[in-house]
């Protein structure tokens, strides 16, 4: 494959689906905004109540229906609004992680990162670096599998 052919794969403007906790890493996200942080607009949004209540399978479908990333953030641990959830998250998560790389898909598409509400900067940060990284990435799927390998 041409140099050409390689830089015109590129994913220039990819689409990141973001999970965040309504408590802390929301109000981050808020922060972000309210200080005027630069940070991608081509990230979604999506606010839960605690990131718990995300189910892997919103992340798989996340991915079948077009996202190059999928970012979720809680609270740090021994600060989720309810008690243990955060922990909950890392555990699902972490089992959903391995799965995603043994069916071929990209370790840079899915992460997982914990933002306290007063963390606006790191949410400009981290939601740029994964946006970022995957400009780096062909489109997901492009392949014609759906997956990076």
């Amino acid at each position: 494959m041409s140099k050409t052919t390689q830089i015109t794969e590129l994913n220039s403007n990819p689409n990141v689906v973001l999970f965040l906790c309504r408590w802390c890493s929301g109000k981050g996200a808020d922060l972000a905004g309210t200080s005027r942080l630069h940070y991608p607009t081509n990230v979604l949004p999506i606010m839960v109540n605690c990131s718990s209540r995300i189910d892997p399978q919103h992340v798989v479908e996340a991915f079948l229906e077009g996202a190059d990333g999928v970012l979720i953030t809680g609270c740090h641990f021994g600060d989720c609004h309810y008690k243990t959830g955060n922990y909950k998250t890392f555990r699902r998560m972490a089992l959903l992680s391995r799965l995603l790389k043994q069916v071929g898909v990209n370790p840079k598409r899915f992460r997982i990162t914990w933002i306290s509400a007063t963390e606006g900067a790191k949410f400009a940060k981290i939601t740029t670096e994964m946006v970022e990284d995957l400009k780096k990435l062909p489109p997901y799927g492009k392949n014609g599998k759906g997956g990076d390998s």
